[in-house]
């Protein structure tokens, strides 16, 4: 057999099998802390260079993003804005001021469910192990009085964000991390990742397909025992990101607190113990996991209801499971899990 020939044999093969290339890639991982957070970085490649270098640059925008929506950092814009809290307004960057337009829009949209101002809250309630007994009413009522996202005022002309109170704060501990993992996918794609997963400490955003041609398949957490599953559903170019009361709280008296804050009363949010949303975008799916909670099942569901896209399993207090018409979801029954993710908050 002469070269050319064999050249020729070897190119009808794979034509013939298209999907064979395909069969050759891998998945690379890596996991590390950011924002606070156990993050996972996923990339599906024919090489690990290729991966990796895709997953660093990843890495590499959700530090730059850690940096400008910290508030532990005293020199982030974000630092910036709270310090000058009803003094003056301060300039930053249009990709800072537009996040907190559209935290401002969702805020409108759940009726002050969702605030980024509700962060003058952490004054009062700690889940370090440090709170023993409830706040008094006064300092809860005192942390209130600081929270209303209409008192941000933005000035899109000079592009600047004031906080009209002093002692109001914004926080993106529900949608940052969000934001970060749409921002990370984005820029992984840019590298030539065309598949892959980025998990946010509970908020994951996937594309494409995992190596073997499937979608991916992501566990829920089970919020009595999150070391197991009770569903899951299989999902490709899709956000899905849970909020529980199972990961951070505090037990007062026997009764456990949540650490997700109703920014209307100041209290921990009561009558659900997760929250799953899912849709196309990681910070839109973060909020909503977030107010859904705050909201509570039936003005939660209401909510969902009127969002087109976007889907949503929620399970009470007292362990009921509801799901919106036309989530498709898979259950466990007492079998060995087979996921590619566990899904829940951290």
């Amino acid at each position: 057999m002469n070269v050319e020939r064999w050249i020729l044999l070897v190119g009808c093969f794979f034509l013939s099998f298209p999907n064979l290339a395909q069969d050759y890639q891998r998945p690379y991982k890596k996991v590390l802390l950011l924002m606070g957070s156990r993050f996972e970085f996923t990339a599906i490649a024919r090489d690990s260079t290729s991966a990796l270098a895709g997953i660093e640059a990843g890495i590499k925008e959700v530090r730059r993003i850690e940096k400008l929506i910290s508030s532990w950092d005293r020199q982030s814009q974000t630092s910036k804005v709270n310090d000058a809290a009803g003094l003056a307004p301060v300039v930053v960057d249009k990709e800072l001021y537009n996040l907190v337009k559209r935290s401002k829009k969702i805020s409108e949209l759940t009726q002050g469910a969702f605030d980024i101002s509700y962060a003058s809250v952490d004054k009062i309630w700690k889940f370090d192990g440090s709170v023993q007994s409830l706040p008094a009413k006064e300092d809860i009522a005192q942390s209130v009085s600081g929270i209303n996202y209409q008192n941000v005022i933005l000035d899109p002309d000079n592009v600047t964000i004031f906080l009209k109170e002093k002692g109001m704060k914004i926080g993106f501990g529900a949608i940052g991390k969000g934001y970060a993992a749409n921002k990370a996918k984005a820029i992984m794609q840019n590298h030539g990742i065309e598949n892959g997963v980025v998990n946010a400490g509970g908020d994951l955003i996937t594309w494409g397909q995992r190596a073997n041609n499937k979608s991916w398949r992501i566990g829920i957490a089970d919020p009595k025992d999150k070391t197991k599953m009770i569903s899951w559903l299989d999902v490709s170019n899709m956000a899905v990101v849970t909020s529980g009361n199972y990961e951070k709280y505090v037990i007062i008296d026997g009764q456990r607190y949540s650490h997700i804050i109703d920014p209307r009363t100041g209290m921990p949010a009561k009558g659900l113990k997760s929250v799953t949303i899912i849709c196309p975008d990681a910070e839109l799916a973060d909020a909503l996991a977030t107010s859904v909670f705050v909201l509570g099942k039936e003005n939660g569901l209401h909510l969902i209801d009127q969002l087109k896209g976007i889907e949503g399993l929620l399970i009470t207090d007292s362990d009921e499971m509801i799901t919106t018409k036309n989530l498709q979801l898979n259950y466990y029954k007492n079998q060995k899990a087979d996921y590619d993710f566990k899904l829940r908050r951290e």
